[in-house]
């Protein structure tokens, strides 16, 4: 499956290239989503302005225009179902990343979103077909929604409980660690220090 890394900043505090272990965050979080069995070439959605920086850190940079992430992620869209992830989770679990990409081929739902029990869905860490995910975002835009996290409200999308999954094993919940502090970056490195990472 192709994996889509979301290096897109909208917020000042955005920073994609900012060094997680002597490397940028975004450079880690495509190196674990390769080390995932199922997925076999990533794509990175980065700023145009942004190109040439980026274009140092990853294999495969696809450069857009946009105003804001839903814009950017519409304009690079793939052909083909694919994971998405941003570019500032150094700590993506390659068995998670397996787990619903099996997930998703055994059901083939439009999309497939881990959950929190409070509902807040982690769409940056989901799998989608482009079709439905085009149709949301179009929908999302016209209604006037800016903010990625609105395209749930437009998806038919099977949901997947991350608590649930947690109780098998606690290391997923840190798959959605987006860095954004230094005490992210210190998180995340003693995280990566750890002989199992």
């Amino acid at each position: 499956m192709l994996g889509l890394i979301l290096a897109f900043p909208e917020k000042r505090w955005e920073n994609y290239t900012v060094p997680v272990k002597g490397e940028p965050v975004l450079r880690l979080t495509e190196k674990r989503l390769l080390m995932s069995k199922r997925i076999d070439k990533t794509l990175t959605v980065v700023r145009r302005d942004k190109l040439k920086a980026y274009s140092l850190h990853v294999l495969n940079p696809v450069p857009v225009s946009a105003k804001n992430k839903m814009e950017a992620l519409l304009k690079a869209l793939p052909d083909e179902p694919f994971f998405l992830v941003e570019g500032s989770m150094p700590l993506v679990m390659p068995f998670l990343v397996n787990y619903l990409v099996a997930l998703f081929h055994e059901n083939e739902p439009e999309a497939l979103i881990p959950v929190w029990r409070d509902g807040t869905a982690e769409v940056t860490h989901a799998i989608y077909e482009p079709g439905p995910l085009k149709r949301a975002i179009g929908a999302a835009l016209a209604e006037g929604y800016r903010g990625l996290g609105k395209v749930v409200e437009f998806l038919d999308y099977e949901p997947v409980s991350i608590e649930e999954l947690s109780r098998r094993n606690p290391k997923v919940t840190l798959s959605f660690l987006r860095i954004r502090s230094r005490m992210d970056v210190e998180f995340a490195e003693k995280a990566l220090s750890e002989p199992q990472f």
